[in-house]
């Protein structure tokens, strides 16, 4: 649970960190901005992905589902800056598809939280085959990441892909060359 005081205690220590005052007019309340934020940004901690992955509908069809331009963002867990970007999630259903919002939720989850962006890929594509079952799955996620950007080697515009490849996309790559070749059009 995301324990609000905790966080504006940190937040008051953080500006006196930096050698500002947190009692002037300006700061006086960012404290408790940043605690609410915090409880926004990071509320996929306490979400259960299961929830939003359950609505599934039948279906005789076992072609590929695609979802692509996601857009997302998260925290890097490194540095504590945003990162963003899209996703898009392939799978081949057995049976059941899920309504297409509930794969923008699960990105939404996983990305509402302390992350990076290998395992996020990594987490979405486990959690469609645990909870859909289907064929197979593919996710790519391509994000900016501020601590690049802004810091650090500072090179704006630079976009990190990662991939994660489950059951009939592992071993099909003509599957995997299709999921590419949708992501074009």
């Amino acid at each position: 649970m995301i324990d609000q005081e905790k966080i504006k205690e940190a937040v008051k220590l953080l500006l006196e960190g930096i050698g500002e005052e947190p009692e002037r007019e300006g700061l006086k309340d960012t404290p408790d901005r940043v605690a609410r934020m915090y409880g926004e940004i990071f509320a996929g901690m306490e979400a259960d992905v299961s929830v939003p992955l359950a609505k599934v509908f039948s279906v005789e069809s076992s072609e590929m589902v695609l979802e692509r331009d996601i857009p997302f963002y998260s925290m890097c867990e490194h540095h504590l800056m945003p990162f963003y970007g899209k996703a898009h999630i392939a799978y081949i259903p057995e049976g059941k598809v899920v309504g297409l919002s509930k794969l923008a939720r699960t990105v939404e989850i996983y990305a509402a939280r302390l992350q990076i962006q290998e395992r996020m890929t990594g987490q979405i594509a486990d959690a469609l085959m645990k909870h859909l079952a289907p064929g197979g799955v593919m996710v790519v996620l391509e994000a900016e990441h501020m601590c690049m950007t802004m810091r650090g080697v500072k090179k704006p515009g630079s976009r990190t892909v990662s991939i994660a490849v489950r059951g009939a996309f592992e071993e099909n790559p003509m599957l995997q060359e299709h999921f590419f070749r949708m992501l074009r059009l």
